[in-house]
């Protein structure tokens, strides 16, 4: 009896081992998105059964949120992400340089969402492996530049609302932040808790007149809370949009603010101040506390450029000079002068 089982036992679990190593094969060559083949293409929440996302948006939101549901949210195309014959970067190229120059600006990145609004967008987005997601128009070609006020230019703005609108209803919260945007310093810690503001919006001037009406809204940086009023907001400008002719979004929010919807709904709101959230219209003159800069005012994509480049190049030397004369950071900040941002100024002659 003992001479059979010695015979008998080894070559069972030889058999055994055969049979669990095929199956194990088998379930690899089956399940590749969970085994190292898995990109993008392949990220739908069906492949994660345990996710519980809606869609791809909802997976792409999830991926870039923090914590408290906060997302950054950037709208590229084609012309943001390709590179002239004549030029050594791009405007995201810029756009991300920003995060890596700025004070601790860096790990915003993780929670970065690039809104993609055709494929060779999507495809450079990916390439960067930064979160992306893309944003289908049926019908529609956002790729090539939008000059300023142009119909192709004013669509996508209404575009770029309606997808905003979605988000909103998500509940998740954002900034939203057009690519010519420089983040010099993490705006997080010049924004408002989240009880305090429903919505905190740049503007191309500030003025210290309290009454919404009297301020000069601009819709390329703002922080919005995810509610019923911020929701109410958003239907009710994007409802304007067939009654807006020759008018781009953010002049339909401008007259609607006029128009006292903002008390009606009750929203608290915050117009942040040009010295920390600046902009060629009107430049901050406290280098050391300037949080963005952006390129408004000014009606190309290549005099953005340009002049974008220049004031990374002012942010840059500002930084060399505190580094190494920390001592007299005042004296430095005083000193200080943006370079006039001439590009811009000829870009509407």
């Amino acid at each position: 009896m003992d001479h059979n089982s010695k015979q008998f036992f080894p070559g069972s679990h030889v058999m055994i081992y055969l049979l669990v190593a095929i199956a194990v094969y088998v379930f690899v060559w089956f399940s590749g998105p969970f085994f190292g083949n898995y990109n993008e293409t392949n990220s739908s929440p069906s492949n994660f059964p345990g996710i519980g996302a809606k869609d791809e948006l909802e997976l792409a939101l999830r991926k870039a949120s923090m914590p408290n549901r906060t997302v950054i949210i950037a709208v590229i195309n084609k012309a943001y992400v390709e590179r002239s014959v004549n030029e050594e970067a791009t405007m995201l190229d810029l756009f991300l340089e920003s995060f890596w120059v700025g004070e601790n600006t860096r790990p915003l990145l993780e929670h970065l969402l690039l809104v993609a609004v055709d494929q060779t967008a999507y495809e450079r987005c990916q390439f960067r492996r930064l979160h992306c997601y893309r944003l289908v128009t049926e019908g529609v070609d956002f790729a090539g530049e939008k000059v300023y006020m142009s119909q192709d230019f004013i669509n996508m703005m209404w575009r770029r609302t309606l997808f905003l609108l979605e988000i909103l209803k998500r509940g998740y919260n954002f900034i939203f932040t057009d690519i010519d945007v420089m983040w010099l310093r993490n705006p997080f810690l010049r924004l408002s808790p989240l009880e305090e503001a429903d919505l905190e919006i740049s503007v191309d001037t500030f003025n210290d007149d309290p009454r919404p009406e009297n301020k000069y809204i601009n819709t390329g940086f703002y922080y919005i809370r995810s509610n019923s009023k911020t929701i109410s907001l958003f239907h009710t400008w994007y409802s304007q949009k067939n009654n807006s002719t020759g008018k781009k979004e953010q002049d339909v929010l401008q007259d609607l603010i006029r128009g006292g919807l903002l008390q009606k709904l009750n929203l608290k709101v915050k117009f942040l101040e040009t010295r920390y959230f600046s902009g060629f219209c009107q430049d901050s003159k406290d280098i050391t506390a300037v949080t963005t800069m952006h390129a408004n005012c000014c009606r190309n994509s290549k005099a953005k450029f340009r002049d974008l480049t220049t004031a990374l190049r002012d942010w840059k030397q500002f930084k060399a000079a505190v580094f190494q004369h920390p001592e007299i950071i005042d004296r430095i900040g005083l000193d200080f002068k943006w370079t006039a941002h001439t590009e811009c100024l000829n870009s509407w002659q």
